[in-house]
């Protein structure tokens, strides 16, 4: 189940909720009772995981260099 960001007008509380995405735009109310809150704009981040931002390896080989894994073949 998709989870939403929500932020509450009143006391600045920042929260999340869990529902359906039919419900994602229905009101939510913030943990302390106030019910003037907005949803909050979310990002999302896709791709590698790898550090320097490098691109994931695109075959589940065994390090993508040719016969020999990526070393030099001489």
């Amino acid at each position: 189940m998709p989870r939403y960001e929500y932020r509450c007008r009143s006391c600045g509380d920042t929260f999340e909720l869990s529902r359906p995405m039919a419900e994602s735009a229905a009101p939510a109310s913030c943990p302390e009772g106030h019910d003037d809150t907005v949803k909050l704009l979310s990002t999302v981040a896709v791709g590698s995981s790898a550090k320097g931002g490098a691109p994931a390896p695109a075959s589940g080989g065994g390090g993508g260099g040719g016969c020999c894994g990526g070393g030099c073949c001489g």
